[in-house]
């Protein structure tokens, strides 16, 4: 029983530590580093879709993340395909 209590226990650990090598690994697009937008372009990107008090751009993997608030005023991540510009995945806390 309590090995079982254990394994679950550790499973959930390791559990928020999947999620964030999953961003790390984000694939958005092929294309050549050099035909990327800026990342201006992508905080205007993001501003025309909706997205307000943008805190902070980076790279993740082969995308754009986007650490801003939606129209409804919650906290998100947002993955842009930084080629195109295009939304890719969204988080939001809570």
């Amino acid at each position: 029983m309590k090995s079982s209590l254990y394994a679950v226990a550790l499973g959930l650990l390791l559990l928020p530590t999947a999620a964030f090598a999953d961003d790390e690994n984000a694939a958005c697009t092929d294309a050549a580093k050099s035909t990327w937008l800026s990342v201006d372009a992508i905080k205007a990107k993001a501003e025309a879709a909706g997205y307000s008090q943008i805190k902070k751009v980076k790279v993740e993997g082969t995308c754009y993340e986007v650490y801003a608030f939606d129209k409804t005023g919650k906290k998100v991540e947002v993955l842009f395909n930084p080629a195109t510009g295009e939304q890719s995945k969204t988080e939001s806390d809570g």
